[in-house]
């Protein structure tokens, strides 16, 4: 004889869902923690915490004014899980596979996380409905040009070796 029960967890996360607690309220209180452990931890406006929660709260709310934060952690989350699930994995066949701890196993970690962290963002990323409804096949072009001219930037920012001006103090030729 099996034992039911009139409400499941189920249940319980889809009337939390209902109550907006996925939607609004984790998604503020992650953005008031972050934004108020930043300004306690660098104290970059003083060492009041009453001023730390007060622009705490007006960012936590004012990034809820409309859905794209909401939209952008229903989107990212699960994907990060998913991730969270893989480096697990990984980390039980690397103390199987490397038990020494060695350096390549820490470039191997490296390697998957930073193959993890792209997959996770270009998931979240494809489900772009909380930037208005286009698919990143659609934004291609733009994200192209945009790559594009980072690679510009680059090549200008860093590339290039010496300016080219005479060093200080002469620069005329050695006899």
């Amino acid at each position: 004889m099996a034992i039911t029960w009139g409400y499941n967890i189920t249940d319980l996360l889809n009337t939390w869902a209902d109550l907006g607690i996925f939607a609004y309220v984790l998604p503020f209180l992650m953005i008031f923690a972050m934004v108020f452990g930043i300004l306690t931890k660098s104290e970059i406006l003083g060492k009041n915490k009453g001023v730390h929660a007060t622009i705490a709260l007006a960012v936590g709310l004012l990034s809820l004014q409309f859905d794209y934060v909401s939209g952008f952690y229903a989107s990212i989350f699960p994907y990060a899980g998913m991730g969270m699930a893989v480096l697990l994995v990984g980390l039980i066949l690397m103390g199987l596979l490397s038990p020494d701890g060695s350096k390549a196993a820490s470039w191997i970690w490296f390697g998957l996380g930073a193959l993890i962290f792209l997959f996770v963002m270009a998931g979240a990323l494809s489900d772009t409905y909380f930037l208005g409804g286009f698919t990143v096949a659609e934004a291609l072009p733009a994200l192209f040009a945009i790559l594009i001219l980072i690679g510009f930037m680059s090549l200008i920012i860093w590339g290039g070796g010496k300016s080219g001006y005479p060093a200080a103090g002469g620069g005329g030729a050695h006899h």
